[in-house]
């Protein structure tokens, strides 16, 4: 891509179509001289005196080719028009930028975009406006890919998540601990400068938990780095628990459909079925995965395998416990529901086979009694997902999907180095090999953020822009 940031362009913003209203938008550092060759404000004193970003009122001269002997076209077709005008650099693109409403009718739009090309303004590339917003410290990397995101949302979720992202909530995290390590490495290169007056500008204490907080908060954005990569755009919720406990029952009931094989011998499940569900605004993909068998082998191991892989990139993992179980498995139970807890925060207990005579009730208020066969609580089970998956979920996911994508190799790469760094530390290592870990790790997170950037990363990342954005 080559950059061409003094010139003037210009490109539709809205919409095409016919409509109510059409947006065209000029930046660059004529866009005044331009727009002023064809506008006639209604209140000239203060069009010429704006200072700040100020809505304009007046008429545009329109010229149009007619076959027809037409005085008025002729003469300049007079459109009412306003003009939105941010004279200074505090315009979304950093420069001087015009914002041009008027009625949305393609002939006259067309026209108008033809009349400002050819009087000192060039069309815009796919993306131009956000690059130089980006360019001019307006948008970092992370919040220039939020505005395609916005753009191309597939439902209210990922809405949410890229406005989330535009908003700069996940920059001003990255931002906040790279601000740390850059003021970490200055200490250390500090102290290197008087390694021989026996100066100490950090303790190796203070050193460890610095390194061992951003270490953290890296390893959270890898961890949702790979799961925006790994799962499909509706949320993963998985069926879990010990072999015969009702999932695959469960899984029939909830889908309306004989989608999993059931049957009364342990072990019937052992591949993993996906199952799509949508019921009253719950839209996810429902996973029937093998009962957990740590003591597995052969098929059995694969299917174990196959089981860990799915929960892993799980947005919720529903534990099934069977009410009807003898207090041996009972016992089983507890203690691998206690296990995955501790790694899980995404987790919703049920209790399976409550119509059964010889089903317990569990006294607890976050275990819910359901029963496939009579449909006894499913629909508060539905209820309970909807709830879990909407404070988790949307609390939790910061990165949209070509952000991660891109982000990925980066981030991991920052932790690689983080890890180097924490053993660098526990082993005493000298601070001349931390520093240059540390600058590793500052490296890598400036190609997040757009701090470090090269020209083939901007045209990946741009070109997928509509023109206009």
């Amino acid at each position: 891509m080559t950059l061409q940031l003094n010139d003037t362009i210009v490109a539709l913003a809205s919409a095409p179509g016919s409509g109510g209203r059409g947006i065209v938008r000029v930046s660059g550092a004529d866009v005044k001289d331009v727009v002023s060759s064809h506008f006639t404000p209604v209140d000239a004193a203060r069009w010429e005196s704006t200072r700040v970003a100020e809505r304009h009122v007046g008429e545009w001269r329109l010229l149009i080719d007619s076959p027809w002997d037409d005085a008025p076209l002729r003469n300049g077709l007079r459109l009412p028009v306003a003009v939105c005008f941010w004279p200074t650099n505090r315009s979304y693109t950093g420069q001087s930028l015009v914002e041009l409403h008027l009625v949305s009718s393609p002939p006259l739009l067309e026209a108008l975009l033809t009349q400002l090309t050819q009087t000192g303004c060039r069309a815009a590339r796919p993306g131009e406006f956000t690059l130089r917003a980006f360019l001019a410290g307006r948008l970092d990397l992370l919040q220039a890919e939020a505005v395609l995101g916005v753009i191309d949302a597939a439902d209210h979720e990922e809405l949410e998540l890229a406005l989330r992202q535009l908003a700069g909530g996940i920059s001003h995290q990255i931002a906040a601990f790279r601000s740390d390590l850059l003021d970490l490495l200055a200490e250390l290169e500090a102290g290197l400068d008087f390694v021989e007056e026996d100066i100490e500008f950090v303790s190796r204490e203070s050193l460890s938990r610095r390194i061992g907080d951003a270490q953290q908060k890296v390893a959270e954005l890898c961890d949702q780095a790979s799961r925006r990569l790994t799962s499909s755009s509706r949320p993963k919720v998985v069926l879990a628990g010990l072999p015969n406990a009702g999932k695959s029952t469960l899984l029939n009931a909830l889908s309306g459909q004989s989608a999993a094989l059931v049957s009364d011998v342990c072990g019937t499940t052992r591949d993993y079925l996906r199952v799509p569900f949508d019921r009253d605004g719950l839209n996810v993909d429902l996973i029937d995965t093998a009962g957990w068998d740590k003591a597995a082998s052969g098929i059995d191991a694969v299917a174990q395998q196959m089981r860990d892989e799915q929960w892993q990139n799980a947005e919720l993992i529903v534990w099934c416990s069977d009410l009807s179980a003898d207090d041996r498995q009972r016992e089983e139970d507890e203690q691998l529901f206690a296990d995955v807890s501790r790694e899980r925060h995404r987790l919703l207990r049920i209790g399976t086979k409550a119509d059964r005579q010889s089903a317990s009730i569990i006294a607890s208020p976050s275990t819910i009694a359901v029963s496939a066969t009579t449909r006894l609580g499913l629909d508060e089970l539905c209820k309970r997902m909807r709830e879990t998956l909407a404070i988790d979920t949307r609390g939790q996911r910061q990165l949209l999907g070509m952000t991660a994508s891109r982000c990925q190799e980066s981030l991991f790469a920052a932790r690689d180095a983080l890890r180097r760094t924490e053993d660098a530390i526990s082993l005493g290592i000298g601070e001349d090999l931390i520093v240059i870990e540390l600058r590793d790790v500052l490296e890598h997170l400036g190609h997040i953020v757009g701090a470090v950037y090269t020209d083939d990363v901007l045209d990946r990342i741009f070109s997928k822009f509509c023109i206009g954005k």
